[in-house]
């Protein structure tokens, strides 16, 4: 096989690469709204707007895709045909067979657990075997891949690291019910409250924090690098990792993160005969999750090994 497409579908919108499978490079991409809700007949909309997609994507590479991955979030089912569990977002995702309505062999795979694939392939983590992903944006989501394959777990929800607790005394609660999670310290979805009103978004808070004149910012700021780099600690007694990325959208403050993480990590970290955990910044930004939908997908298909 020498080309595949890699779908990733988001709640808003589904982003589609055409890649050459043996240099590992994107020909051709493109992105389409989800339709989140709609449904044609009895296929829900996203579908019928991916498989347009394949097809928009064959036509502008001149060239037919043997095989199709797709990203979505959820936890995948262990054969790769589904998503087998994903409450209250996306309906008519949960049990959806890809392989039917697009008409090429696949696999589907959980979104981060796909982020990290990809990098992996072609991106910031290329030639590890243990690396984590941590995904900084309205929550954290996160992903590992130890001894060089991808952690899934028993049923698929292993990397929801986003969900560390940090602090157990916490009254807040993750959307998976963990105390004080990791997401709740850094996780754009309640600067609001974390900030006591004063900023609307973690950019915001990241511009204040970088004009040098805001010790309020510099304050919460700081206390959402050290909550980071306490669970990148205990992330490091646990897997062992050589490298941690970061990514989402938050990572674009890579200048505002590493250094103060880096910090923390010198406090907290449990370094035997000097190892330390190596920081780096995932490379592949929003197109990471169709990169690891293809390379899953070669690898479900038997094109090469985990």
């Amino acid at each position: 096989m020498n080309y595949g497409i890699g779908i990733d579908l988001g709640g808003t919108q589904i982003k589609g690469g055409f890649f050459d499978l043996k240099k590992g490079k994107m020909l051709a991409k493109d992105s389409v709204d989800s339709r989140d809700g709609d449904w044609e007949g009895n296929v829900p909309a996203f579908g019928v707007e991916a498989r347009g997609l394949v097809d928009s994507l064959e036509k502008r590479a001149k060239k037919e895709a043997e095989i199709a991955g797709v990203s979505a979030p959820g936890l995948a089912r262990r054969d790769g045909s589904a998503i087998a569990s994903l409450p209250n977002r996306l309906d008519g995702l949960e049990g959806f067979v890809w392989a039917d309505v697009l008409g090429k062999p696949g696999a589907v795979l959980n979104d981060a657990h796909a982020a990290l694939m990809g990098e992996l392939w072609q991106g910031g983590a290329k030639g590890l075997r243990d690396v984590v992903l941590l995904t900084l944006g309205t929550g954290v989501g996160g992903a590992i891949v130890a001894d060089g394959k991808l952690l899934r777990g028993n049923i698929g929800r292993a990397g929801h690291l986003g969900h560390l607790s940090i602090d157990f005394h916490s009254e807040m609660r993750t959307i998976c019910g963990a105390p004080g999670g990791l997401e709740d310290f850094v996780g754009n979805h309640n600067i609001v409250e974390r900030t006591g009103g004063r900023f609307g978004t973690t950019l915001a808070l990241v511009e204040a924090v970088a004009g040098g004149k805001d010790e309020e910012a510099e304050r919460i700021w700081d206390e959402s690098m050290r909550a980071l780099a306490a669970a990148i600690s205990s992330i490091a007694n646990v897997i062992d990792p050589q490298v941690v990325l970061i990514g989402g959208g938050i990572s674009k403050a890579w200048k505002q993160i590493e250094p103060r993480v880096s910090h923390w990590l010198d406090e907290f970290e449990w370094r035997p005969g000097g190892a330390r955990v190596e920081l780096r910044r995932a490379e592949l930004g929003e197109w990471a999750g169709a990169y690891g939908a293809v390379y899953n997908a070669t690898i479900q298909q038997g094109m090469v090994d985990e």
